[in-house]
């Protein structure tokens, strides 16, 4: 097994396979990584590539996909026919096609499968995957998956599985930047947090960030390890270039592109998206969630 993009997702992802005893040969462009996640290292996506039946991609975006797969010393030029990549990252789904239609040329199957549920469900086993391409090459990684997910669902033809995240994506950046915006309002306005919580996850404003971020998020855990601001306003504007090309007006994307716009200008780029709610928090007379003396 050959994992490219050892990073907050990927390692955990590698973490659940080695501890379920595939061997991993891994490659980041930080070597370090690979001894964190139990992996092999390689020295090169050369290496990994001809080395692995099944390759999986946990990358930035993707320019750093084509790079990879398609670029000198690549998954393209190193692999070889009957190979599986199977790309974890979240990408543009026209780039995915792309990728696709080279690498099946050559007799390798690539399978886009977008993930969802952050950095705890890596850990725990529990992420969502959605999967564009051959049924056949699914089928065939499917007890790959079950190392690290517990829903796999096949979305059909390539490109669907991310076309399917940059979809989910824009739904989670507006539940997240809306909801720290609420927060931060509410906390100027002298409420009780957890009370607004129980209020709004017993109401018709209750959504993921309600439920799963910012009851840790007003004790002071941000649940580091996640997705970045500056990762979250790539996918939105994934979502928009999306959106564009099917003929849809993104009459939405204004608000979480201001937010995590602003965060990442305040200094909180390779922060956590979480800490979005300190960015509209620092605009707002320094306001803050919680303070040392509240635990």
């Amino acid at each position: 097994m050959g994992f490219v993009g050892l990073g907050n997702m990927g390692g955990r992802m590698t973490r659940r396979l080695v501890d379920a005893g595939t061997p991993v040969l891994g490659f980041d462009t930080d070597p370090e990584r690979a001894a964190a996640a139990g992996a092999s290292l390689a020295g090169s996506v050369q290496a990994v590539a001809e080395e692995s039946d099944v390759v999986l991609l946990s990358l930035p975006d993707s320019p750093v996909v084509e790079a990879v797969v398609l670029g000198p010393g690549g998954v393209l030029e190193s692999g070889r026919a009957g190979q599986i990549v199977v790309d974890l990252s979240t990408a543009a789904p026209a780039s995915t096609v792309r990728v696709h239609d080279a690498l099946a040329k050559a007799g390798i199957e690539y399978l886009d499968a977008g993930i969802s549920g952050g950095a705890a469900a890596a850990e725990r086993g529990k992420l969502t995957i959605m999967v564009g391409g051959s049924a056949d090459a699914l089928a065939t990684v499917r007890p790959v998956f079950a190392a690290f997910a517990s829903t796999v669902v096949h979305m059909g033809q390539p490109g669907a599985g991310h076309t399917t995240k940059v979809l989910n994506n824009f739904l989670n950046a507006i539940s997240l930047a809306a909801t720290a915006e609420v927060m931060v309002a509410a906390k100027r306005a002298g409420l009780d947090l957890a009370q607004v919580l129980d209020v709004l996850n017993a109401s018709s404003g209750v959504n993921f960030a309600t439920l799963n971020r910012f009851p840790h998020i007003i004790k002071g855990d941000y649940l580091e390890g996640g997705l970045t601001n500056s990762l979250m306003t790539k996918d939105v504007a994934l979502y928009v270039d999306c959106l564009g090309q099917l003929g849809v007006p993104s009459l939405s994307a204004a608000g979480p592109l201001a937010a995590f716009g602003l965060a990442n200008n305040l200094g909180y780029a390779d922060k956590i998206s979480n800490r979005v709610v300190d960015a509209i928090g620092d605009v707002a007379g320094g306001t803050r969630l919680h303070t040392p003396e509240e635990h």
